[in-house]
């Protein structure tokens, strides 16, 4: 806790805007509502704001974590020692010039599509129900029904692990299934320029409407979840897999694989972590011994254990 106090001081000394909250409840920052308190989290009022404290943090090694929405996050019921910077609405300004759309890292990915749907340019349609932010998104390559974020970026900035801000041009991050080159290098995306085309804003609105009602037939969205808990694995679905290993509806604890979609794991209101995590071990297990196949996950554990 000596190092954080020291980020206290340090926000107190040098930056005007930027809040910080001690003990925090991470169960309101992720979308499967479970997890411990951060001792520390951190919402950064602007991008020179972010900079500035990242500077230092870097400057005196203390650990720290990044995050967005928290929709691909499961956190440690015990909680988290180092420092949490939380990139959210502070960072979620979004402007439209021409045919592109510069988003701040913050931003919801729902919000960025309905800007595009607004000013009739087309190609985020697929991104109308993805839970996550627009660094998030980038982060890992988010995908849905035939759409990928590497599809349409065309650009990010970036805070580099020396503290410099720097523009990436898309070809530059090595986007692939659920991956991207932010995941091993330590960069810290602030900001996304994608690159859209002209269409017909009653077409969009009709492509994201369909796009919706697919996706409240097919998903659990009445419940907390963290979308998809796994990676496809290549020649397989996931759903089907875990469905034909009789998987569907089970239960441990307040963890129950979906009856909507098997590919989804649920909070049914009273969750742990722990039970997340067993549940995802219990059917990594259950697949491996039925049909020889290793379920990657899709989501990021984070955390005291």
């Amino acid at each position: 806790m000596k190092s954080l106090q020291k980020v206290i001081d340090f926000i107190d000394n040098n930056l005007n805007d930027t809040a910080y909250y001690l003990h925090e409840d991470m169960k309101k920052h992720t979308t499967f509502k479970t997890g411990g308190p951060a001792d520390l989290l951190v919402e950064p009022q602007s991008i020179s704001e972010m900079q500035k404290l990242m500077r230092y943090v870097f400057k005196k090694e203390i650990p720290y974590l990044v995050i967005g929405q928290g929709s691909n996050l499961i956190v440690s019921d015990k909680g988290i020692r180092e420092l949490v910077v939380k990139i959210g609405t502070n960072l979620s300004q979004c402007a439209v010039n021409n045919e592109t759309i510069e988003a701040e890292a913050g931003a919801t990915i729902i919000n960025v599509s309905k800007e595009a749907q607004k000013h009739s340019l087309t190609g985020l349609e697929f991104a109308c129900g993805i839970p996550g932010s627009v660094g998030g998104a980038v982060f890992m390559n988010a995908g849905a029904y035939d759409g990928e974020i590497k599809n349409i970026l065309e650009e990010v900035l970036v805070l580099t692990v020396n503290g410099d801000l720097l523009i990436r041009k898309a070809k530059e991050l090595e986007l692939g299934y659920r991956t991207s080159v932010m995941q091993r290098n330590g960069e810290i995306i602030l900001k996304a320029k994608f690159k859209l085309q002209k269409g017909n804003k009653d077409d969009i609105s009709q492509k994201m409407k369909e796009l919706t009602q697919r996706r409240e037939k097919s998903q659990p969205l009445e419940f907390p979840s963290a979308g998809s808990i796994f990676k496809r694995p290549e020649g397989y679905y996931t759903g089907k897999l875990i469905e034909d290993a009789n998987l569907k509806g089970y239960k441990i604890g307040g963890a129950q694989v979906s009856p909507k979609h098997a590919g989804f794991i649920i909070n049914t209101g009273n969750a742990t972590s722990s039970d997340i995590l067993n549940l995802i071990k219990h059917i990594q297990t259950e697949v491996r011994n039925r049909f020889g196949v290793e379920l990657e996950t899709e989501v990021r554990t984070v955390g005291e254990f």
